[in-house]
């Protein structure tokens, strides 16, 4: 979206009330709909569509387009009348707003539309929703002229321009690349991550931050790299996956001795330069608030951050499962795609090794510098199994700790890492756990974190695992995930859970064979979200509760969760990406308002890495110049 101030850059608005095509004219208003041939008095029209007939009120404007059909909209809806007779919209046909203030449309026929609540598009089946300031200085939308390459807009708060770019999916991964290598890469090891932005929209000025996660978001930018490598052997590919290898393995080497060394193979959640602020400064009295008031078992930590032993850098402690999931996911793709020569490979073997030793050592915990386990680091039968605090995360962390000792085995070629897994499944269970990983009462009642957290520790295990039962006890896990996330249209969840399918693929039991197969439409919403994604990544607010095309879901689906309205569109789907915002794959996809002051900017290694896995796998070309015009 542009904004203009420049009264000359600026068209003169058209007119809503009155439209006219040859010898017709259309009015609108209060009083309905009218249409007149020349100088003869005008008649009321009542559009009839198979057996809904309107008697349209509060027509807020009409519209002849270039191929001679005629638009309305009114407090009931869309309506066209084209020679075939009339075509009428309400929300039941994916209408999201009625009420129209104003129509323009493109030389093709393309329809935009204007309303209290922002701008619709619509290319005769399907509505694209632009609302909010990533599109527009004001909802209230008063105007539009639309042209080939897209349309001016007069609002209540301004004059913008949205423009119809072509493009295509490998030019929109480059434009991310090249913005992360500007913006997002913090520190000498370049972790990447979102950056502060003093101004709305405005990237001049931004300030780097750190997270709790920055292990996790590098490491799924650094496999989206490896899998960019893999698919096209670009060298800048290779050389990011190469420094996400290096910044990931910091995160072990900056942990070891120092005043408050931790146990060899710990690693750290990321690092702030000792140069800047003390980040241990009121930090024990806000953990201690959190475990008073919402966590009674949340870990206080102290030093939570403790300096390195040469002092150039906290590290923070009290490392998440979430962190080693990435982790996992990374080394083997690194290993497998990137790794060219047998010291590039013992690197890695040298680092995973070393993790995973750490965990078998601690009885399957990941502990800190105080000898404890960290806050989410439990892996063990006793907590899993025996444990009622830890009965909830039984089937995740019975995953988890499988994928880890699958990837350790696949990396150092080990046997014993083998050994120590079937021990955990012959005697602890641990493989039935890992056939629920979560307890979800369909669609929209999961948690995100997790199930992201999920897909990528059974990724590992049914692309490694060659014991035909347990690939099986894997394959029917990761359906289930699949059937549950699909409505999500997530690229990332449906790339990964099909790249790792095997032809004659099945579970087999008493009751006979069952294919192991996707989710229709897999591709086509895969597709639809990568085509879709905004290359703004400024974190803008956005409203869809009041869409007349969205159901709510019922508030048992929300399992103790809060966060508002949630729901889908009427087939049953989450919203396009392009209608609310997604800063990475953990969010809530079903929410439907979202707050934010676009002062965040966040990299696109939520867009690359699954790119990159659909190119990877063979469902994406490496390039495509045919691709259609996607608006910016």
């Amino acid at each position: 979206m542009r904004e203009l101030t420049e009264a000359a850059a600026v068209p003169t608005p058209p007119e809503n009330a009155v439209a006219r095509h040859g010898e017709l004219t259309a009015r609108a208003g209060r009083d309905g709909l009218w249409l007149c041939a020349g100088d003869e008095e005008p008649s009321r029209l009542f559009p009839t569509d198979g057996v809904r007939r309107w008697a349209p009120a509060e027509v807020g404007a009409v519209h002849f387009d270039a191929l001679g059909r005629l638009w309305f909209g009114s407090a009931q809806g869309l309506g066209r009348l084209a020679e075939d007779g009339w075509r009428l919209w309400t929300g039941a046909d994916g209408l999201p707003h009625a009420g129209a203030t104003c129509l323009s449309s493109e030389p093709d026929g393309t329809l935009w539309i204007g309303t209290e609540r922002g701008v619709l598009r619509f290319d005769g089946e399907h509505f694209e929703v632009r609302r909010g300031r990533r599109w527009l200085p004001d909802d209230r939308v008063n105007a539009i002229a639309a042209d080939g390459d897209g349309a001016w807009i007069w609002t209540r708060g301004g004059v913008a321009r949205i423009d119809l770019e072509p493009t295509t999916l490998g030019a929109k991964a480059r434009f991310f690349e090249d913005e992360i290598d500007r913006r997002h890469r913090r520190t000498p090891f370049g972790f990447v991550h979102s950056v502060h932005c003093p101004q709305p929209g405005d990237a001049t000025g931004a300030v780097q931050t750190d997270s709790d996660n920055d292990g996790l978001w590098t490491s799924m930018y650094g496999t989206g790299e490896c899998f960019a490598f893999a698919a096209t052997e670009s060298t800048d590919a290779r050389r990011r996956a190469r420094a996400a290898f290096e910044a990931l393995r910091f995160l072990g080497d900056v942990t070891q001795g120092g005043e408050h060394p931790a146990p060899p193979g710990f690693i750290a959640r990321t690092i702030l330069p000792a140069s800047g602020p003390d980040p241990n400064e009121g930090r024990l009295e806000r953990d201690r608030r959190t475990r008073d008031t919402e966590d009674a078992r949340w870990k206080l930590l102290d030093p939570r951050w403790p300096l390195s032993a040469d002092g150039e850098w906290y590290w923070k402690g009290d490392t998440s499962s979430d962190e080693l999931d990435g982790h996992y996911f990374f080394y083997p793709r690194y290993f497998d795609l990137v790794c060219r020569t047998d010291e590039e490979r013992a690197e890695v073997v040298a680092v995973v090794r070393r993790l995973t030793d750490h965990m078998i050592d601690h009885g399957f915990r990941l502990v800190d510098h105080d000898g404890l386990p960290t806050r989410w680091g439990h892996f063990a039968p006793a907590d899993l199994n025996d444990d009622r605090d830890w009965w909830e995360e039984r089937g995740l962390n019975s995953l988890s700790m499988l994928s880890y000792l699958k990837v350790a085995e696949h990396v150092t070629g080990e046997d014993r890492y083998r050994e120590v897994a079937r021990t955990l499944i012959d005697e602890h269970g641990y493989a039935a756990n890992a056939l629920w990983p979560k307890f979800h009462a369909g669609p929209g009642s999961g948690n995100q974190s997790d199930d992201e957290m999920a897909i990528m520790g059974l990724y590992n295990l049914v692309l490694y695992e060659d014991d035909p039962e347990l690939r099986q006890i894997y394959l029917r896990s990761a359906r289930r995930y699949h059937r549950l996330v699909a409505p999500e249209r997530n690229p990332l969840f449906h790339f990964l859970f099909v790249g790792a399918l095997r032809e004659g693929d099945a579970w087999e039991d008493s009751w006979g064979s069952d294919p192991i197969q996707p989710q229709p439409d897999w591709l086509a919403d895969s597709i639809d979200t990568l085509r879709r994604f905004p290359r703004d990544r400024f974190t803008w607010g956005f409203v869809n509760s009041d869409r007349l095309d969205v159901v709510l879901l019922p508030d048992w689906l929300r399992l103790g969760r809060s966060g508002g309205k949630r729901g889908t569109r009427r087939d049953g789907k989450v919203l396009p990406i392009d209608e609310r915002f997604v800063g990475y794959w953990n969010h809530d996809s079903w929410r439907l308002d979202s707050g934010g002051d676009g002062r965040g900017l966040y990299d696109g290694a939520s867009y690359l890495l699954p790119y990159y896995a659909g190119l990877h796998h063979g469902f994406l070309a490496v390039e495509d110049a045919g691709e259609p015009s996607a608006p910016r």
